[in-house]
């Protein structure tokens, strides 16, 4: 009998062993899952707007949002000829790309006209590449260019409210970011989608 006995506690202390080994294999599961980011924009991950654009560089040539695949993009929509808030923003930008070293180069900065009508290519060449010499000047009619807007949820016409979008590496839609936000805020942001653009 206490052989029986002896034998019994042996089977429940391992049984319990068992227990508590796989409770502390979930537990380290659990704990391994990754954090979410922490963004200082707004997280707009998985809306289904922001996808795409077809529209023409100061360059010449015809652009969509799949040529800068492999890069962050930050879109902003404005015109040349505002005369505060879109030129402090497209020079956050270019202090933005200073700020990311070498990283800077696999961001696409695109600055897409909302009037078309006076900034011809010549005007938007100068105007981008005042701010940093790799930024793109983006037109089309007015047309095309309402559609771009409104694939982003933008106000056709020359107005100040507008944002800047980043998009990560694989081309989606990730963050918001509000014109008055710091450029050290926006390289930061922009290091995790470079760093992380694999998750979603």
């Amino acid at each position: 009998m206490k052989r029986r006995a002896v034998l019994g506690t042996l089977v429940a202390l391992a049984a319990a062993g068992a227990i508590t080994a796989g409770a502390s294999s979930v537990v380290a599961a659990w704990r391994s899952e990754p954090a979410p980011l922490a963004f200082q924009a707004t997280d707009v991950t998985g809306v289904p707007w922001g996808r795409d654009f077809r529209l023409t560089g100061h360059d010449g040539r015809p652009y969509q949002l799949a040529d800068f695949r492999g890069k962050v993009v930050a879109v902003y929509f404005g015109f040349t000829h505002c005369p505060d808030v879109c030129p402090l923003t497209m020079a956050t930008l270019g202090r933005v790309v200073h700020l990311l070293g070498d990283d800077g180069g696999r961001v696409k900065v695109v600055f897409i006209t909302v009037d078309p009508r006076h900034d011809k290519p010549n005007v938007l060449a100068k105007y981008v590449r005042a701010f940093h010499e790799d930024f793109l000047g983006l037109y089309g009619d007015k047309q095309e260019v309402a559609r771009a807007a409104a694939e982003f949820k933008v106000e056709a016409g020359e107005h100040h409210s507008t944002p800047v979008f980043l998009l990560d590496p694989g081309g989606r839609l990730r963050l918001v970011v509000r014109a008055e936000t710091t450029a050290e805020s926006i390289a930061g942001d922009i290091r995790l989608l470079l760093k992380t653009s694999g998750r979603t």
